[in-house]
C-alpha cells in the first residue's frame, strides 16, 4: 500500500480528481478547514496549506 499523498496548496479551495486519469474519480472541490487542511473523501489525498500562504476565510 502506498502512503497517502500530501499536496501543498496556496488556495482555500482545491479540486481533486484522484490524479489517475481514467483510473481517478469524479472531480470534487474541497475547502480547507480552519486548520488549513482537508482530505479527499474518494482517494484520501491530503491537501495542506503551504507554509507562509495567506488565505482569507469568509467574505
Amino acid at each position: 500500500m502506498q502512503p497517502i499523498e500530501t499536496i501543498q496548496v496556496e488556495t482555500e479551495t482545491v479540486g481533486c480528481d484522484g490524479g489517475g486519469g481514467a483510473l481517478g474519480h469524479p472531480l470534487v472541490y474541497l475547502t480547507l478547514g480552519k486548520e488549513g487542511r482537508v482530505d479527499c473523501p474518494y482517494c484520501s489525498r491530503h491537501f495542506a496549506l503551504k507554509e507562509g500562504a495567506k488565505v482569507a476565510h469568509g467574505h
